[in-house]
């Protein structure tokens, strides 16, 4: 499946709030450089509104009349555009997408999935959760907006599904120019891809932006860079010179796996020196606690609940004395060695304790995570160790289920088969 054989970059100096301006803008810039047919036009993150925090939902309804114009141009000049909007949600603040518009309309859309703290993003946005690729007629199409860019693991995982080509969508400030330039090459030959990577310009809401919008080759060449004011830049994509670069050796299909997950599974001494460390970068621990015996689809979606809510998931994991103090006599099933062996291949989990008390109390108070989460029907006052938590500066998270599937009638239904003779179960 052939590349798009051509990508622009459209570089604009954003009007913060002022979504008519900016269409005026952009059809301007388009209109003086006339793109052939089935280019990729790249757009700045947000093009259309800026950073506009306080009037966020009012311009994410605007969106639809954004995308509406945008199909309308992608039909006339017969290309495509790749940009961020702010994207209503149906729970929740916007989200910061960016979408994939072409002759027929929106074809795919990527969320950003890290929302830049130090400009208050994720006070006023919600993240996309599933990084994956867009599905375009060209092929799937890799996608990152600004600070995504900082992210290798994400281009990683879209070149693995078939990426070669990758969009930036960003509003990158003057003052960090040079990591923006050292990190879109870097995408483009770590992942032997070309990259388009539109940035904007001037002054915005958000202080001085970059501009130097830039696209390069998979050999980590800049086939075309723009300056500091508003520009189209463009350049061709031929395919050849990927085949060429990749002949020689693949990264992106290199994926070898790293590690051993037994080594998660640790003591509480050991966690709390690692946890240490983790906390010197500025980063959110999370912990839950369970027995976990016989896991199931209903544990592992709440697993990766928790996991969202911070940077660092510890799961507490009783040990097969408390589970059976807990559960009866028949339980666990499975010992506490066993469990957490099974918890530590979840890609979620980032480590695992085993305690001995009836409840985690002790374990909590000492570790002190910024957020504890337990299931939504747990009412905050009779979870253990959340009074401490919060006497410490951090947040409890009820996470409601969203799968009803317990342990027990899991046990109950194996033993049910186990009664019923094998003509009667199909066999």
């Amino acid at each position: 499946m052939a590349l798009f054989s051509r990508a622009s970059c459209l570089q604009m100096e954003i009007q913060s709030g002022d979504v008519s301006a900016n269409l005026d803008q952009f059809e301007l810039l388009l209109a003086g450089r006339q793109p052939a047919a089935d280019t990729l036009v790249v757009l700045p993150e947000l093009w259309a509104t800026g950073f506009d925090y306080p009037r966020v939902a009012e311009l994410a309804g605007q969106t639809p009349r954004v995308l509406a114009d945008l199909h309308k141009l992608a039909a006339e000049y017969k290309v495509w555009f790749a940009g961020s909007l702010l994207e209503e949600r149906k729970h929740g603040p916007p989200c910061n997408t960016l979408f994939l518009t072409g002759p027929g309309g929106v074809v795919g859309r990527y969320r950003k999935h890290h929302l830049f703290s130090f400009w208050q993003e994720n006070r006023y946005l919600q993240p996309g959760l599933e990084p994956q690729p867009i599905d375009t007629p060209f092929g799937p199409l890799g996608a990152l907006v600004c600070y995504d860019l900082r992210f290798p693991e994400i281009s990683r995982a879209q070149t693995f599904s078939g990426c070669r080509l990758i969009v930036v969508s960003a509003q990158w400030p003057m003052v960090r120019l040079d990591h923006w330039q050292l990190l879109v090459q870097a995408r483009a030959v770590e992942n032997q891809a070309f990259v388009v990577a539109c940035n904007g310009c001037g002054q915005s809401g958000v202080g001085d932006l970059a501009g130097h919008s830039m696209i390069v080759d998979p050999a980590g060449r800049v086939l075309a860079r723009s300056g500091e004011t508003p520009a189209v830049i463009s350049a061709e994509l031929v395919e050849e010179g990927l085949e060429t670069v990749r002949s020689r050796f693949c990264t992106g299909g290199e994926r070898p796996w790293p590690g051993n997950d037994r080594s998660k599974v640790v003591e509480v001494d050991q966690l709390r020196q690692r946890l240490a460390m983790i906390r010197r970068q500025g980063s959110q621990v999370v912990f839950t606690n369970g027995c976990f015996d016989l896991l199931h689809a209903g544990h592992v979606s709440y697993l990766e609940q928790a996991r969202r809510c911070g940077d660092c998931l510890v799961v507490g994991l009783n040990s097969d004395r408390s589970v059976h103090a807990l559960k009866g006599d028949s339980r666990p099933v499975n010992s506490e060695q066993d469990r957490a062996r099974v918890l530590a291949a979840l890609g979620c989990v980032d480590y695992i304790v085993i305690f001995d008390e009836d409840t985690p109390r002790s374990l909590i108070s000492s570790l002190l995570p910024d957020i504890l989460v337990k299931g939504a029907d747990w009412p905050e006052e009779q979870i253990a160790g959340a009074a401490e938590v919060k006497a410490a500066g951090g947040r409890v998270e009820r996470i409601v289920f969203e799968h009803q599937v317990s342990t027990s009638n899991v046990i109950k239904k194996i033993r049910q088969q186990e009664k019923t003779p094998a003509g009667n179960r199909g066999e």
